[in-house]
């Protein structure tokens, strides 16, 4: 059996009233492993920066885990985010997890004066970053000319005091090899990759690993999902929800497809109500049968 590891979304919403570092706060306080959010900086929600929201989360809590999902490649060079993610990581004394993606939509990468991608060019983004990230993390001076991103004699210290860990929001063929090859874990979303067609999206990323020599059991898969403790609810697409118990046996065949990691965004009109079920009723059942 394995130790799940679980996740809980902090809205990067500024509308007047909202707390991200009140919500982190309460989300460590119930025990959950890590906090995640997602990254749009264009549009015409009043919204925080994501990454200085979650320096700010950092400096503000003591030991939940800090994770992107999904920061775009698209809107910072990687050598950027190469020192960035440094910084944050020896700051927090090791809580990063630095998820990445191609860039979801075309549209705020172009209000934001960036070039657009085809997605063949988004899947290179994602490959120049992930080497780039890695060799000025590792190298005293690195070069490197990709298809989209180059860094040439680079130098950066100081250099990562672990591992940081790099998980990808992928869901194409090639994007999913990749992030086999490369990547450190892998975070689809419930909506967009429902659970039947998990099996066929793993095993596209477990061939990518042995392909390169990999061991696939080095690669952690995180689901990410809105979720609903309500046995009142009809089934929404892209929701999970039911009792608890019925929400609990959701999560554990989602233990079944390979799943050692969940992060959860509640809906409802009540998101705090839903957060402290999630923690006090769903999740000790999952923990107990898991491992």
């Amino acid at each position: 059996m394995t130790d799940i590891s679980f996740g809980l979304t902090v809205s990067t919403s500024a509308e007047t009233g909202a707390d991200p570092v009140a919500a982190a706060r309460r989300a460590e306080s119930l025990g959950f492993d890590f906090i995640s959010a997602q990254d749009h900086p264009e549009g015409t929600n009043p919204t925080f920066e994501t990454w200085t929201m979650l320096a700010w989360i950092a400096a503000s809590t003591s030991r939940i885990g800090i994770a992107t999902k999904v920061l775009g490649v698209p809107f910072r060079p990687p050598a950027l985010t190469a020192k960035m993610a440094e910084t944050l990581d020896r700051l927090s004394n090791g809580r990063l997890i630095l998820g990445l993606g191609g860039g979801y939509s075309d549209e705020e990468i172009r209000a934001l004066g960036l070039p657009a991608r085809t997605p063949g060019q988004k899947i290179a983004g994602l490959e120049d970053t992930i080497h780039i990230l890695r060799g000025l993390w590792s190298q005293q001076r690195f070069s490197y000319h990709g298809t989209i991103s180059r860094v040439d004699a680079a130098e950066m210290e100081p250099k990562p005091r672990r591992r940081i860990p790099v998980w990808l929001g992928t869901f194409g063929p090639q994007a999913l090899a990749l992030t086999g090859r490369l990547a450190d874990g892998w975070i689809p979303s419930f909506g967009f990759a429902p659970p039947e067609v998990i099996p066929e999206m793993r095993a596209r990323i477990l061939a990518g690993a042995r392909q390169v020599g990999r061991d696939p059991e080095e690669i952690t898969c995180a689901y990410h999902m809105q979720i609903s403790i309500d046995p009142r609810s009809e089934q929404e697409p892209g929701v999970v929800t039911g009792s608890p118990d019925e929400v609990a046996e959701q999560l554990l065949s989602f233990v079944g497809l390979g799943f050692a990691a969940m992060n959860f965004s509640p809906a409802g009109p009540d998101i705090d109500e839903q957060t402290e079920r999630l923690a006090q009723e769903v999740l000790p059942i999952v923990r107990a049968a898991s491992s």
